[in-house]
């Protein structure tokens, strides 16, 4: 999450970390216009915060320090002014530069020695205490535990084997509970998202099988998509026939997902998964996400998303609906046929400025047939485009 008051600043933080890590998703916030973040901001799910020294009328280092009092918050990078260095060194942020002189290489070093760091506090503070020669969890009973997929701040992620039926599933466990410091919105998150999910009974969703809570844990127990994601398969080559049959099915799931007034903001090949019937089902729709978004900030001076799948409105920070995933999917689309992203860049701006101006993108003469459909999901205004997700079967 990049916090500073000066969009030029902002898109500069933003280039930089898009140019090593492409697929990073990154929140720019603008204190001066969406206002200064409460004292209830936690930064959860952010694996880094880039705090500039520009808040309005509020001093950055006071920011700053505001920001390192707060318990279990992540890792903090502060670019001050040279007259503010010494004091804002005083206070040890994870790491410090002087944003008129910014250097790409040492910046991308510095922000790696801090995730590096952060990783290195994560694995000695392991959520499973229990005898790892079994795998099996103290808290989390009638599971037996096989390897880990991944972690948030609050959670972890793990490939399970549910003991009475040997069915591998996917463990999401809480780390921590509600009444100890920060973790009551955690808690509450992670409740939201499995009653969202739960009601959406769609075939190319992600089924739930388990909610588990006690007195000093909670997990969620989820299916196990082994075919991987769409992202490797369309690295692989998606032939037309397969590439149709999954956008049929990725616009069915964004319709039930619609019609229970949840935006999904961050479609992409990486949150689609194959079974291995080759059925698809969406794992992350932006649930949670969504939810902190709505408790911790307001919805002014954020961008939310990954940049190659952007609609224009997205990329520019402004209201989206339901046809801002359309057009999501329309990029999906146009990759699942050619192999390659419609717009590319040397930038998160330079590929932002592209969704919004450039013209829309020609499929080769062999797909011609579906250039009308994909203009009507690409369109650069939302009253242009396609207004619902079950539109595209009327289309095919």
């Amino acid at each position: 999450m990049i916090i500073d008051e000066q969009a030029d600043f902002r898109s500069l933080l933003m280039h930089h970390v898009t140019i090593h890590w492409p697929d990073a998703i990154i929140s720019a916030y603008d204190p001066t216009v969406a206002g200064h973040l409460p004292d209830e901001f936690s930064g959860a799910g952010n694996d880094l915060i880039l705090l500039g020294s520009g808040h309005g009328d509020r001093d950055g280092v006071d920011v700053l320090r505001r920001f390192l009092r707060r318990d279990k918050f992540p890792p903090v990078v502060y670019f001050g002014t040279e007259e503010d260095q010494d004091e804002a060194h005083t206070l040890r942020p994870d790491a410090h530069f002087i944003r008129d002189y910014i250097n790409h290489d040492s910046l991308i070093v510095g922000l790696m020695d801090v995730l590096v760091a952060r990783e290195r506090i994560a694995s000695t503070s392991s959520l499973f205490v229990g005898d790892m020669r079994t795998g099996i969890h103290p808290l989390v009973k009638g599971y037996r535990f096989m390897r880990k997929l991944g972690s948030t701040e609050h959670s972890g992620v793990y490939l399970a084997e549910r003991e009475s039926t040997h069915m591998h599933v996917v463990l999401k466990v809480l780390r921590q509970m509600p009444g100890k410091q920060d973790s009551i919105g955690a808690f509450d998150r992670f409740l939201q998202e499995y009653e969202t999910i739960a009601e959406m009974d769609h075939s190319n969703i992600v089924r739930i099988y388990d909610l588990g809570v006690g007195d000093d844990h909670a997990h969620i127990a989820m299916e196990y998509l082994a075919g991987g994601d769409l992202r490797t398969r369309i690295e692989r080559g998606i032939p037309e026939q397969a590439a149709v049959q999954y956008l049929r099915q990725i616009a069915s799931a964004l319709f039930a997902v619609h019609s229970k007034g949840v935006l999904h903001r961050d479609l992409k090949p990486g949150n689609i998964m194959l079974r291995k019937d080759g059925s698809i089902a969406l794992i992350d729709f932006g649930l949670a996400k969504s939810a902190k978004l709505a408790s911790e900030i307001t919805d002014k001076g954020e961008i939310f998303g990954t940049p190659y799948y952007m609609s224009p409105e997205q990329g520019h920070g402004n209201s989206v609906d339901e046809r801002s995933d359309i057009y999501s999917l329309g990029v999906i689309f146009y990759e699942m046929l050619t192999g390659e992203k419609p717009f590319k860049a040397d930038s998160a701006m330079g590929i932002i400025y592209l969704h919004g101006n450039a013209p829309l993108p020609l499929l080769p003469t062999r797909f011609a047939q579906f250039q009308a459909l994909l203009n009507m999901m690409l369109a650069k205004m939302p009253g242009d485009r396609l207004q619902s997700a079950v539109e595209i079967e009327e289309w095919l």
